[in-house]
């Protein structure tokens, strides 16, 4: 399936972009032109119903289901409109949480081990669940603004916290976020780079995660996209569900508040 999804590509960009020119704007509509070909046909589909499944289902130690149990910030068992105010702060836990740390501490009331889930690597185990949870929350959002919290003062913090690092610079390379996401106008190979120090749009950077990787397929929460720019900077790995990748959503989820939603949506 990924090599015929990769033959789409290359042929619409073959047809999009002139032979001598492969200009960077003729490239990106290129793929914009791809991604809209299999908007219909998106596999996160597959997640998104597998994650419904999910909500409603009696699971656990406890036997106690998401639907009956689950706050995501709008009272339990209501997911409408729910992704587009995560990260945000919760009483209960004391904790600025994002979508994928919140679900854990769902997942602790079902009488599983949050620390071993967390732990778990991606595309295994309870991981694999998570991820499908992930794609129902964010699809019941679809085509909603973002709207995330700065009227706690631990959302306030989070969101400086997720400011500094997304500006610190370290490792072999000396990257930082900002070395790809901070001015407009980068790219790598043909795919370009959204300048997230600001809004970069409706349903670009913060606003277009999860989605389904064509290039892996898989479905990659934001906690497994952040993951892999970690590992393209070279950084040991962040702990999943860590202060530091909310913080980093905090930021981000601010800077593209009033941008809609277009998750799950689908990349390379």
């Amino acid at each position: 399936m990924r090599q015929a999804l990769f033959g789409v590509l290359a042929a619409v960009v073959a047809l999009l972009v002139p032979l001598g020119s492969r200009a960077q704007a003729s490239a990106a509509d290129g793929i914009a032109q791809y991604r809209a070909l299999l908007a219909d046909g998106n596999p996160a589909d597959l997640w998104e119903t597998k994650g419904e499944l999910l909500w409603k289902q009696k699971r656990g130690p406890k036997n106690v289901s998401f639907e009956a149990s689950c706050d995501l910030g709008k009272g339990a068992g209501v997911v409408k409109g729910a992704f587009v105010e995560l990260p945000r702060w919760f009483a209960d836990t004391k904790r600025v949480q994002d979508l994928e740390s919140r679900l854990l501490s769902c997942m602790e009331a079902q009488g599983f081990k949050a620390a071993e889930i967390a732990a778990t690597p991606f595309g295994r185990g309870e991981q694999v669940n998570l991820e499908a949870l992930v794609a129902f929350i964010s699809a019941e959002s679809k085509g909603m603004k973002f709207n995330i919290s700065q009227a706690h003062p631990e959302e306030r913090r989070m969101f400086e916290a997720g400011k500094r690092i997304f500006y610190f610079r370290g490792g072999p390379y000396d990257f930082s976020c900002a070395s790809c996401h901070g001015e407009p106008g980068k790219r790598i190979r043909l795919q370009d780079l959204p300048d997230l120090t600001k809004n970069p749009g409706d349903g670009i950077g913060f606003a277009a995660w999860p989605a389904y990787r064509v290039s892996s397929g898989e479905l990659w929460s934001m906690q497994r996209r952040l993951n892999d720019c970690y590992r393209q900077q070279r950084f040991p790995f962040p702990g999943y569900a860590s202060d530091a990748t909310i913080a980093l959503a905090t930021f981000m989820g601010v800077q593209g508040s009033g941008a809609v939603s277009i998750a799950p949506s689908i990349k390379r």
